[in-house]
């Protein structure tokens, strides 16, 4: 995975006041894409995809409030921005994004964490270490634990991590029998803390 360089101003046309209100798309709907324009996540989730040579689905990552996403950070392609729930997200011209290099920056971060965890040899320390991603990154404190609320299926998971809907599915069964995470009700699943410690040793 790499990250495309910024655009010339004098290449850029700007977005329109009205383009620049933000917009609001339904869940598994997909989002435009260009080179000059960014999409700002005010609320909601999406993810970024593309795809091999043999049409196997390739996650990019998953992005949330506060994050940018569009063509202009990646030289991937095909790419593909897609609604994992309602979102809520303003389009901006690239030359008007603040701190340019920054947003690149911490785009490339999140991007490495998830090729870190991909790299693990084991399929259930490969799911446990994306769901303390996960939370570290969107989850939400509680009494329980820490509530990872993206609404993410089995195939959502897998799909992320390069292995199958069947194991996810196995592996969340264990996981939630050892009491390292409990399920709740669409697809939220609450993460204990100490879970990644004690399932490593």
């Amino acid at each position: 995975m790499t990250a495309a360089t910024f655009l010339p101003s004098n290449q850029i046309t700007s977005v329109s006041n009205r383009q620049r209100s933000n917009r609001q798309f339904n869940a598994r709907s997909t989002l435009s894409s260009s080179l000059n324009t960014l999409w700002k996540i005010e609320s909601g989730f999406v993810r970024t995809v593309t795809w091999s040579e043999d049409g196997t689905l390739v996650v990019l990552g998953i992005w949330g409030k506060g994050d940018w996403v569009g063509q202009s950070l990646t030289k991937v392609n095909p790419y593909q921005i897609e609604c994992l729930t309602p979102v809520k997200v303003l389009p901006t011209s690239i030359d008007l994004i603040p701190n340019p290099a920054d947003t690149l920056l911490t785009h490339l971060h999140h991007l490495e964490a998830l090729m870190l965890i991909r790299g693990s040899k084991r399929a259930d320390i490969m799911l446990l270490k994306l769901l303390r991603w996960l939370a570290d990154r969107f989850g939400q404190t509680t009494a329980d634990g820490c509530l990872i609320d993206l609404r993410l299926t089995h195939q959502d998971l897998a799909d992320l991590i390069g292995i199958t809907r069947i194991t996810v599915t196995r592996i969340l069964s264990q996981l939630e029998q050892q009491q390292f995470i409990q399920r709740l009700p669409l697809q939220k699943i609450v993460l204990q803390q100490e879970a990644l410690w004690h399932y490593e040793i």
